[in-house]
Order: structure tokens, then C-alpha cells, then sequence
């Protein structure tokens, strides 16, 4: 038998990828909220890999409490991920995956583009997926894995934070109030350069962004995470001085 593959949270987009994993031949070791996280890794001390699918506000404590033994197979997959989040609890490589598909409840997952995987269990990941029908791209360096999370935040704050505005969808959000749009865009992306320390190319990641606004033009802007989004957001901005204009008339709006 293959060893376990150990899952913390057991949501909408874990249970995606338990799916593919369980047909690939992998025992599952749930983990939900009120399981110890150091209980559990006593007793399954040497799982093949350890997915960590909760969200994106829970993802600091899970990382700071993540026992040793589970630190070197990790699998992210939260959005608004950087390389800072998880390096300043100590882990060095894991392997992290830029979902570019959703799943809400009741529906089937939804395709936009080919979701970037980097790290050790990259194919562990890639197989589990495309037993799916999900597309991957294997990446084969941290830089190109910090291009594909920037992108990736650039995209859902973008769309999330300018929908609280104007509502509707990802296609009418460009076609409509472009000169809105790049005006979140350049305050998530100096948010983004704070966070990483590096000078990023800003036509190149609206591109990135559009080509993800073709791979589903009816993309809803606003989800309902789209707040505390902008919350999280200002709370950077705040921290590191940054103006950001634009995100702060729409907090004020709201």
C-alpha cells in the first residue's frame, strides 16, 4: 500500500484534490480545525506528503504549528501565497501550486488556465490532477514559482477588490472600467513589489491577468472573501507606507 497522504482542511477545493489523489491510490488522513496538529503527526509520522488546502486567513497558524516531521513534504495551494509566508515559519521547500481552476459547492471545478506546480511533490500533484481532466505546467525554478503566486495576486485582488466597486464580471471589468482596473492593478502591484522586494514587470502581469480574464470571460469579480481581501490589503499598505489610492476611495465607498 502507498503511504498516506495527510490533508488539512477538507474543503470545496481539498476535496478536488483528495479526489485525484484517492484515485491515484493514496490513503487520506483528514485533518480538520479541531484536530492537534502534533497528535496526528505522532501517529502518521512519515506520510508520503502533507496538502495543506485551508484559507487564505488560517494559513499563518497552520504553518506556524506544523510539526517537523510533516515540514519537508508540504503542498500549498492558498491564493495571496508568497514565498515570505511560509519562510518566516522555518520551511524551506515545499511545494506550491497556483490554482487556476474553482470549485464552489454544488458545481463541478471550472478551468481558466493550466495551473503552475513547483517542488518536490510537483508530480505528485500533476498526476493527481490530470487523473482529473485538470491542466498543469510543471515550473523549474523558485523565480518562475514568484512570477506565477505575484501573477496569481494580481489577478484575484484586481478582480475582487475593483468588483466591489463595479460588480459583474471579469470581461466587463476590462471592457468597461479599464481605467479602473489599472488603477487597482498599480496599488495591488506595489503592494506586491513591498512584499517581495522586487521590481515587477507591470505589462507583463496584466497580460498574465487578461489572458486569465479569456480563460473565463464570465468570471464573477466580487466573491464573497472580496472584503476581507481589501482589509488584508490595507493592512499591508499601511504597514509598509504605501498610498494606494485607489484601494483606499473604494474602502471608503464601501
Amino acid at each position: 500500500m502507498k503511504k498516506p497522504v495527510v490533508c488539512i482542511g477538507v474543503g470545496e477545493m481539498g476535496g478536488v484534490f483528495a479526489r485525484g489523489l484517492l484515485k491515484l491510490g493514496y490513503p487520506l488522513i483528514p485533518v480538520t480545525r479541531d484536530m492537534q496538529l502534533s497528535v496526528i503527526a505522532s501517529e502518521i509520522s512519515d506520510p508520503q506528503a502533507v496538502l495543506v488546502s485551508v484559507a487564505e486567513k488560517d494559513i499563518d497558524s497552520v504553518l506556524a504549528e506544523m510539526p517537523e516531521a510533516w515540514r519537508d513534504r508540504l503542498i500549498l495551494l492558498q491564493n495571496e501565497l508568497l514565498p515570505n509566508d511560509w519562510k518566516k515559519h522555518g520551511i524551506e521547500n515545499p511545494t506550491v501550486i497556483s490554482v487556476w481552476f474553482e470549485k464552489k459547492p454544488g458545481q463541478e471545478f471550472k478551468v481558466l488556465i493550466p495551473s503552475p506546480v513547483y517542488g518536490p511533490h510537483a508530480q505528485l500533484v500533476i498526476d493527481a490532477l490530470t487523473s482529473l481532466g485538470i491542466p498543469t505546467k510543471k515550473l523549474h525554478s523558485e523565480e518562475e514559482l514568484l512570477n506565477e503566486l505575484v501573477l496569481k495576486n494580481v489577478y484575484i485582488l484586481t478582480t475582487n477588490i475593483a468588483g466591489l466597486e463595479t460588480g459583474g464580471t471579469v470581461s466587463e471589468l476590462w471592457n468597461k472600467n479599464e481605467k479602473l482596473a489599472r488603477s487597482v492593478v498599480a496599488d495591488v502591484i506595489d503592494i506586491q513589489s513591498h512584499l517581495t522586494q522586487q521590481k515587477l514587470n507591470t505589462d507583463q502581469l496584466i497580460q498574465g491577468m487578461l489572458q486569465a480574464f479569456d480563460g473565463d470571460p464570465e468570471h464573477n469579480c466580487k466573491g464573497r472573501s472580496a472584503p476581507a481581501r481589501l482589509g488584508r490589503a490595507l493592512k499591508i499598505a499601511d504597514e509598509a507606507g504605501l498610498p494606494v489610492h485607489k484601494l483606499r476611495e473604494i474602502h471608503a465607498q464601501a
